[in-house]
């Protein structure tokens, strides 16, 4: 078991910040962490965190005896950025939490108002331990505010049952363009009822058929190197655009709102084939599609014939929050961050009991741990395929995501509601593409250049 490094850390003669019931800073000289809350901030499940990081406190008590973990759920990763955006302007220093789950858009934006702590020694320290480019996603502007606690490559998950019922190979879906072709012979085969996949008809489109699929496949660009509105003329971006328009306008993708009933009833059904782009997808089967084990398989994400790269990964990274008078739980959050990759006992235990409940899991990112072969096993789920085993080859030639700016939060919601127009029939993918460079060109001009 890993021995705690934080101690020389965050010890000065012995002794360490405490936080007073007023809140502010106070010295102890105890040798261990001051008795309180160490908080994280997360969305989506936030909750299978806490089952790590009770277990790493009960593991450490000898430092850390009256720190309790307490995880504060809200519903996106907006909703974070704002609580602590305004908790800071407000001063309400007792509500910003020791830790936060984020993304490139939000660091960026909490990084340029001074919010995040500056984490580049112990990035520096370790990251050579992690799998390449897993670090990446916390940099920005020459320094490294973002820890990595997943790094998941995009797959493509299919219902064999649907593929040996009208006799289709799987394998054509190597490419984005056979995956179309199989969606068009699924369609034909099956009188329309079978669709390729679905889309959302909300903010959900962009998201996962742009920012964080078909876009970095095809090389696309939001911005050009000087920053500026390229969208609308980048040849990588007309290619995702035109790919989304095809399989919508062809029928292949089922209408149905992501995280709702129907969409479990339709697959139950037979009436989806497929999900791509979205790490999240495996989750979502094992939770709400229980009865239907054994029928899904996976393979790794298709590619672009003529550009050849894998999906985007998916980075989660925690930012730690640079509290006005210290963050007292600072490097004991961090450490718990190393146990979570590197202490390979705990993280196997901490896994079987998400698998237990059909939570989401995910395989270490620390290249030493992943050497043992529990990170291969069959999973029944999926016909005694290794869905940890499929990560890692799911991380072979892939796409590096778009390149994240300080504006691209506004920039998403300009691009994702021309889409959804799209999506309704309110207007062609054709004007959809030029309403979005017209609106991102007035309403922001250019993003920062690359660094």
């Amino acid at each position: 078991m890993r021995k705690l490094l934080f101690v020389t850390m965050v010890l000065f003669a012995a002794m360490v910040m405490s936080v007073s019931a007023g809140g502010r800073a106070e010295v102890v000289e105890d040798g261990v962490y001051p008795a309180g809350t160490m908080t994280f901030m997360g969305y989506g499940n936030p909750q299978v965190h806490k089952v790590h990081g009770d277990d790493f406190l009960e593991r450490n008590r000898d430092v850390a005896p009256n720190v309790d973990f307490e995880i504060l759920h809200v519903e996106s990763e907006q909703a974070a950025r704002q609580h602590v955006v305004m908790s800071v302007t407000a001063g309400v220093w007792d509500d910003l939490p020791t830790a936060m789950r984020t993304q490139e858009v939000s660091l960026q934006v909490l990084a340029d108002q001074g919010i995040l702590a500056d984490l580049t020694d112990f990035a520096l320290e370790h990251k050579d331990d992690y799998l390449d480019g897993v670090w990446e996603a916390g940099f920005y502007d020459g320094k490294y505010y973002g820890i990595p606690t997943q790094f998941k490559p995009q797959l493509i998950f299919y219902n064999a049952s649907l593929f040996e019922e009208y006799d289709i190979d799987p394998e054509r879906m190597d490419t984005i363009e056979g995956w179309i072709d199989v969606g068009r012979e699924l369609k034909e085969k099956s009188n329309g009822k079978v669709h390729l996949s679905y889309v959302d008809p909300g903010s959900f489109t962009w998201r996962y058929y742009g920012r964080r699929g078909f876009m970095p496949q095809a090389e696309a660009n939001i911005w050009d190197e000087d920053g500026n509105v390229v969208i609308d003329t980048d040849p990588g971006s007309l290619l995702a655009f035109e790919t989304l328009d095809t399989l919508h306008s062809e029928g292949l993708l089922l209408t149905a709102t992501m995280f709702q009933p129907q969409l479990y009833d339709a697959t139950r059904d037979g009436r989806i084939a497929t999900y791509y782009i979205g790490a999240f997808w495996d989750q979502f089967l094992r939770q709400n599609l229980p009865d239907m084990e054994g029928d899904w398989r996976m393979m790794p994400a298709p590619m672009y014939e003529n550009v050849g790269m894998r999906g985007a990964p998916v980075p989660a990274i925690d930012v730690v929050i640079a509290h006005p008078d210290g963050n007292p739980y600072k490097d004991l959050y961090l450490e718990m961050m190393l146990d979570f990759q590197f202490n390979n006992e705990a993280r196997i235990d901490w896994t079987e009991q998400m698998l237990a409940q059909n939570q989401t899991i995910s395989a270490p990112i620390a290249k030493e741990t992943l050497k043992d072969p529990y990170w291969k096993q069959p999973t029944p789920y999926y016909g005694g395929q290794s869905l940890l085993g499929m990560e890692s080859e799911g991380l072979v030639n892939f796409a590096p995501n778009l390149r994240v700016t300080n504006v691209d939060a506004e920039a998403d919601s300009i691009i994702s509601a021309e889409i959804e127009k799209y999506v309704a029939g309110d207007q062609s993918m054709d004007q959809a593409v030029k309403n979005m460079g017209r609106i991102l060109r007035q309403r922001i001009g250019t993003a920062p250049a690359a660094r």
